[in-house]
């Protein structure tokens, strides 16, 4: 609050020998809560004079001016030390941008109690939430902060700079240059959303808008949206990935975007992944005698561990940071791709109670066997170096883990990495119920690294390294689609057809006619041929949540459902979700007016119409994938729309 109240009506004096004074000045109501700012500084300054004197601070009352004022060299040195200086006037400083959610709102809060206004217009039953100032980069710092909460508002100019008459101080007036002034303003429903997200300190405030809204209960809700005049091409920039630890979304140059969680990673934390392919494991594929060989899966997953473990060696990260954190932990991420197309070559139907049961089995044998191989190389070359490393036991690990304490373990006592990890984290005590010799011998030894599996999207080595198998845990997407594909000189995407590992093997080994969709018997596929919309939200939960309990990492998942799926329908699968003990869900509805997205479905094209406004004003209809020749070159109509409505056309 300090922060705001100084970039409010607060400022910066030089007290001479290099010393600068933070001013804060609290005007007519404000100084209302001036005992509270008092307090809340002479807590903060505690500890940083360069003597063993107390300093304490006090407000100082100018009756004639309504004004209360505070002042200190201390406070000046603290905020300083902050990073807050004179030139953090004129902007958001860094230390909010770097703050959690609380941080921001309550320097909102000061800020708009400084230098905002209730503004009421009730003839026209109209009213404002405004900020001034007259540095428009600050305004527009907090426009940003704003959009995080969901709140729309607009910065404009009040009054151009200019000379302006204006008291001397001397019972006179005098021409004075002054700067522009500017307002940020916060209307109808983003209004009412500050006013419950952030409002003021003081009561008056609060008041003048509750007194409103009282009588003008019903608000227009804006869409927080804004309609993209252009698209330039600027040229190729570095793409950097991000996170933000208490928020879903995050602010970029002002955009409001979702952050993706599929991998979860400590700082500097890295990916090193690797996937088997599942389908290599079939014996006898479509016939009566179709069976997976699990000797075989096993030793593949001890030889791939070793594989994965020496990349870690090798692993060219540019950070030292990052180079410290994987060397330390080991980590890596073992996944599998292909379990639809194995399913089916073993004549399973994706998502049901086998398929189900076979999914665990996959998961299981990899962590159980990758573990093995842990030992085995903890052994031979060493553990980690975080196994060997000793950590306080806390009251915080004693509530989490009341079996620490019951093995005698107390608040203060020091407990090795190796013994946290496989004794007390709850994935490993699950490794021990059909392990526990093994998991025994890594509580004494330690392992090789810290975490084994992730199962990854696997999107492109699935298409270009096994055959277009499934992807990752997922059924295949359709057994004959198209896939939309970027080629240099074209104006537009290209439509490309693709087919599916299990449909070409079909094909190769029992019928050269089957084709998917087919009526007559000669054509027709079995019914374990399943693709991703065959497979019910509530199967695919179930698909990931048997692999979720042998996998100590993360899982790409995705839910097909309907273009009709209902809202109650979304929330009945978040929560059975829930119920599974899912980490996450992930839904998708196909949404043409959103994204056709890089895979489409012939149906999919068939069933969606396409609008074009012609240079004369009239509009056709056309289905999505009929070919139009514009422009010198022949386009599905999808892919010409969407190259045009995302700005793209001609750019390749």
């Amino acid at each position: 609050m300090l922060l705001c109240l100084i970039t409010g009506d607060g400022h910066f004096t030089n007290r001479g020998a290099g010393k600068n004074s933070a001013v804060i000045n609290l005007w007519g109501n404000d100084r209302e809560y001036a005992d509270e700012v008092v307090g809340y500084i002479n807590s903060l300054i505690a500890g940083w004079a360069n003597s063993r004197r107390t300093y304490k601070i006090g407000a100082v009352a100018v009756p004639d001016r309504n004004l209360v004022m505070m002042r200190s060299v201390i406070l000046a040195r603290v905020l300083e030390h902050y990073g807050f200086t004179v030139k953090s006037k004129t902007q958001v400083p860094e230390i909010v941008w770097r703050g959690n959610e609380g941080c921001v709102r309550g320097y909102l809060r000061g800020l708009f109690q400084s230098d905002g206004t209730v503004q009421r217009d009730d003839k026209n039953s109209y009213c404002t939430i405004r900020l001034a100032s007259s540095h428009p980069a600050l305004l527009k710092d907090v426009q940003v902060l704003l959009s995080n909460f969901g709140i729309f508002c607009r910065v404009s100019q009040r009054r151009a700079a200019g000379e302006r008459l204006l008291p001397d101080g001397k019972g006179g007036s005098k021409l004075y240059h002054c700067q522009a002034d500017y307002e940020l303003i916060i209307g109808s429903g983003s209004r009412d959303r500050f006013m419950d997200e952030i409002g003021f300190i003081t009561e008056a405030k609060n008041r003048k808008y509750a007194e409103w809204k009282a009588q003008h209960p019903s608000s227009y809700e804006e869409r927080f949206t804004s309609a993209i005049a252009r698209i330039e091409y600027l040229g190729r920039e570095a793409v950097f990935d991000t996170t933000q630890a208490d928020k879903n979304n995050l602010i970029f140059n002002g955009i409001v975007t979702g952050n993706c969680g599929e991998q979860p990673l400590p700082p500097y934390g890295s990916c090193l992944l690797g996937s088997v392919n599942l389908t290599r494991f079939v014996k006898h594929p479509f016939g009566d005698f179709a069976e997976f060989d699990w000797n075989e899966y096993r030793e593949v997953v001890k030889v791939f561990t070793r594989m994965l473990d020496n990349v870690v060696e090798v692993n060219g990260l540019p950070l030292e940071q990052q180079r410290g954190e994987i060397m330390r932990k080991r980590r890596h991420g073992m996944g599998f791709l292909g379990l639809g197309s194995t399913m089916t070559l073993l004549k399973m139907k994706y998502g049901s109670p086998e398929a189900v049961q076979f999914t665990e089995d996959v998961s299981r044998e990899m962590a159980v066997a990758g573990w093995e191989a842990a030992l085995e190389l903890a052994r031979e070359k060493g553990p980690a170096p975080i196994m060997n490393e000793e950590f306080t036991v806390t009251k915080e690990m004693l509530r989490k883990r009341p079996e620490m304490a019951k093995d005698g373990w107390r608040a203060g006592s020091k407990i090795a990495g190796r013994l946290l990890h496989a004794k007390y984290s709850r994935y490993m005590q699950r490794i021990a119920q059909v392990a526990p010799q093994l998991v025994h011998e890594l509580a004494e030894s330690g392992a090789r690294f810290t975490h084994h599996t992730s199962i990854a999207p696997t999107g492109t080595i699935s298409l270009s390294l096994a055959n277009n198998a499934s992807n990752g845990i997922e059924p295949s997407f359709a057994h004959h689609y198209f896939r939309n594909v970027i080629r240099e000189g074209k104006k537009s995407k290209e439509k490309i057809d693709v087919y599916s590992f299990e449909l070409l093997a079909y094909r190769e080994l029992v019928n050269p006619n089957a084709t998917p969709g087919a009526t007559t018997d000669a054509e027709r596929l079995p019914d374990y041929f399943i693709s991703a919309d065959n497979v019910t939200p509530k199967e695919h939960v179930e698909v990931q949540a048997a692999s979720q309990k042998w996998i100590d990492s993360s899982i790409s998942k995705t839910a097909n459902v309907p273009t009709d799926f209902t809202y109650p329908q979304f929330k009945d699968i978040y929560l059975y979700a829930h119920e599974q003990g899912l980490k996450g869900c992930t839904t998708f509805r196909f949404n043409p007016e959103a994204f056709q997205g890089v895979l489409v479905k012939e149906q999919d094209l068939k069933n969606t119409l396409y609008k074009f406004t012609l240079d004369d004003g009239s509009v056709i209809e056309v289905r999505g994938d009929e070919e139009i020749d514009y422009d010198g070159e022949i386009h599905t109509a999808a892919n010409l729309f969407d190259a045009m409505k995302d700005g793209y056309y001609g750019r390749y």
